[in-house]
């Protein structure tokens, strides 16, 4: 079996005068057997899970197999491993098929299985296998963890029904909302909803989720399309970058698309429809929806009385902002009820701005397209708020215009002068961040090395001083690169490097083969009189060390989608991985996302 930390998983009796849903009735489970179940992998639940695709992915073209004498073995326990993987990936399918069903006692037997073959898997000498044997442990340590937090949910009410509460901490935010030092906000927020909401309404019931979701915008930005959270959340639905990657939301140099209300709006439900999935009620769906699943799955866990009659039983455990996040929404749904009872009756709400679209592929401002149809800039920008610059992408984007000048500008579009990003902003790379929890007697100065980017990058990026003491346990933002390609492309690479710390099983020919270089230049860089390296032991990694290193490929560019990895964009443009990542500059344990642009030959 597998082992799962989980607590308080006895079932609880549905509160009178409520619907139960369609869920099948959960099983009593063993609280021992519980205990026993599963490892802590929640914190990182919010990650979005890439497990390569089943291929030869374990063989690296373009290799000498006589260079290292143990490959002939390497490459035998690669081919096997991964066959185990592509069986346990089978069972995450099977597992994931009978919880759709309803069937949980078989999705977690499906689940043990691909636990059980994914502990067999031999990847210690083999860093692309490991990885992916990483990937699917966690995968389906979080689907146990679901089926967990489901199986020991009473839902109440059905698929569409949000209950409508008012308690002492709902009154509390009304009266915020209505005397209170908010009522400005709700007013202002109440005026803009009508620009918003009528696409919004018809969106969910096109998915069929309470039409009452469409008020939760008024909570998370006040339908302000470019509010800005402290967190980096943004647009209406305030989805932080990583989350709206998972959703498809796209983000480059040119477009951002969560300030988009449309492609928001669907990403936030299949957002909202999955946390459904996950939870059952949409009161503990909202929580989840403002501090993460994993925070909500965690505070589950830790419970050691019967859960769930309703969200209050959470309310007291779940993080102060999360605590309020719930009340203020529900507090809104009773005086958008009420509008004349509140004070509302009188405000003009705002409506919709009527538009057409057109197809654009050329890059234009926005105030010499404003200028050719005869209308104002700040129209343009309100109507496409997703455009970083207010310029348009080299690609091909469909443009909102007024109803009505669709076609004069489509008769100007030959005479408008075409534009770019200023060069400063168009060399400026994306940067992406990465999680790293600090190690007893790691200091800034350590980590800044280990990930090759400066200590005046990170202190940045966390608000801190550069010379600030951190905390062991504490988790610390990594500025990465978005996109190699965001750099010039006719620039010369500098001569720089890398740091490599010597691991159990490493040999200067398996790391030479990991970034695309020789076992000589390592030698060199290092001044190596031998081969014998040993474990702890810093090696400098020369990467662009000459010129034809990143230099006299074919300029072409390759748009990243989901569920791509560097191996598989390798195979499509039939080159070597190696080859990939040295030219784009990136290491094996690069993570990639939809929409961003690689150089490719």
């Amino acid at each position: 079996m597998i082992i799962f930390i989980f607590t308080g998983c006895a079932t609880s009796q549905p509160q009178k005068n409520h619907t139960t849903s369609q869920r099948p009735a959960p099983s009593v489970a063993n609280p021992t057997e519980i205990k026993q179940k599963s490892e802590s992998v929640i914190s990182a639940s919010n990650s979005q899970i890439n497990v390569a695709s089943p291929s030869d992915d374990s063989t690296i073209e373009g290799t000498d197999a006589q260079s290292d004498p143990d490959d002939s073995d390497d490459s035998l326990l690669s081919n096997d491993g991964q066959a185990q993987l592509d069986e346990a990936l089978d069972h995450c399918q099977a597992s994931q098929e009978f919880w759709q069903k309803g069937e949980l006692d078989n999705a977690l037997e499906e689940l043990d299985q691909a636990y059980a073959l994914i502990l067999n898997v031999d990847a210690e000498s083999n860093e692309k296998l490991a990885q992916q044997k990483e990937d699917l442990r966690f995968l389906v340590s979080k689907r146990i963890l679901e089926i967990y937090a489901s199986r020991n949910n009473v839902v109440t009410g059905n698929y569409n029904a949000i209950p409508i509460t008012l308690n002492k901490h709902v009154q509390a935010e009304i009266q915020k909302f209505t005397a209170g030092n908010e009522k400005s906000f709700f007013a202002n927020a109440y005026k803009r909803s009508g620009k918003y909401r009528p696409q919004i309404v018809a969106a969910l019931e096109e998915a069929g989720l309470p039409t009452e979701l469409s008020w939760l915008p008024l909570i998370e930005s006040g339908y302000n399309v470019v509010a800005l959270s402290p967190a980096r959340a943004l647009g209406l639905w305030q989805f932080i970058p990583s989350t709206g990657y998972k959703f498809g939301l796209k983000r480059d140099l040119h477009i951002d698309e969560r300030m988009d209300s449309f492609k928001s709006t669907q990403a936030a439900i299949a957002y909202l429809k999955e946390l459904h999935q996950m939870f059952g009620d949409w009161t503990t769906v909202l929580a989840a929806y403002n501090c993460g699943e994993g925070r909500v799955m965690r505070t589950i866990r830790d419970q050691n009385v019967n859960y769930l009659d309703d969200f209050w039983d959470l309310y007291g455990k779940l993080p102060a902002e999360t605590a309020r996040y719930v009340p203020r929404f529900l507090a809104t749904l009773q005086i958008v009820k009420n509008p004349k009872k509140y004070g509302l009756d009188s405000i003009d709400i705002d409506c919709p701005t009527e538009f057409e679209t057109i197809e654009v592929s050329k890059q234009f401002h926005l105030r010499d397209i404003a200028k050719s149809i005869g209308t104002d800039e700040k129209l343009l920008k309100d109507l496409n708020p997703e455009l970083r610059h207010g310029i348009l992408p080299p690609e091909s984007y469909t443009l909102k215009v007024p109803a009505g000048t669709g076609a004069t500008l489509t008769a100007a579009l030959d005479s408008l002068q075409t534009c770019s990003l200023p060069q400063a902003q168009a060399q400026r790379p994306i940067q992406n961040l990465k999680y790293h929890k600090v190690k007893s007697g790691e200091s800034l100065s350590s980590i800044a090395r280990k990930y090759n980017v400066s200590l005046a990058q990170i202190a940045r990026a966390n608000r801190i001083k550069s010379n600030k003491r951190i905390v062991a346990g504490r988790s610390i933002k990594i500025p990465v690169r978005g996109s190699a390609s965001s750099a010039s492309k006719n620039s010369v690479p500098r001569k720089q490097s890398l740091r490599h710390v010597v691991k159990r099983g490493d040999s200067l020919w398996n790391i030479a083969n990991r970034y695309g270089t020789t076992t000589q230049k390592i030698q060199k860089s290092n001044k190596l009189s031998g081969t014998s390296l040993h474990v702890g032991q810093v090696l400098s990694i020369p990467t662009a060390d000459d010129a034809g290193s990143t230099q006299n490929f074919a300029s072409k560019t390759y748009k990243v989608k989901r569920g791509d990895t560097p191996f598989t964009i390798a195979q499509k443009n039939n080159m070597s991985l190696n080859r990939f990542l040295q030219i784009n500059r990136l290491t094996p344990k690069s993570k990639i996302f939809p929409g961003q642009k690689f150089s490719v030959e």
